[in-house]
């Protein structure tokens, strides 16, 4: 039997995001997802998020295994972070959840 290609882990470790200076994530609340092939991301709830400082950029991409993907922007530093709004059937748990690049142990 072949492993899931993706799995999510809730965790309660305090997880940050921080661009220029400015604290744009703060949880320990986060939805680790391990994909194959791939570095694990934390999926911050919106309310542990800065949404207020962020902004939709025009870039969007799919992914078979998630769906279609939105994402923010922060100033000049685009499309730093991604949610899927609508996610595929078996990702429902990450639906509105935002994924940074940029996260580190709080």
């Amino acid at each position: 039997m072949q492993d899931a290609r993706i799995t999510l882990h809730p965790s309660k470790q305090r997880m940050q995001v921080q661009v220029e200076g400015i604290l744009l994530a703060d949880s320990t609340n986060t939805l680790e997802l391990r994909e194959h092939g791939y570095p694990p991301r934390h999926y911050f709830p919106r309310e542990d998020v800065r949404m207020d400082l962020l902004t939709v950029s025009g870039t969007t991409t799919y992914c078979p295994f998630k769906g279609h993907t939105v994402y923010f922007s922060l100033g000049e530093n685009q499309d730093i972070a991604w949610s899927y709004e609508e996610p595929i059937e078996g990702m429902e748990a990450i639906a509105g959840t935002l994924a940074f690049d940029r996260v580190r142990n709080g």
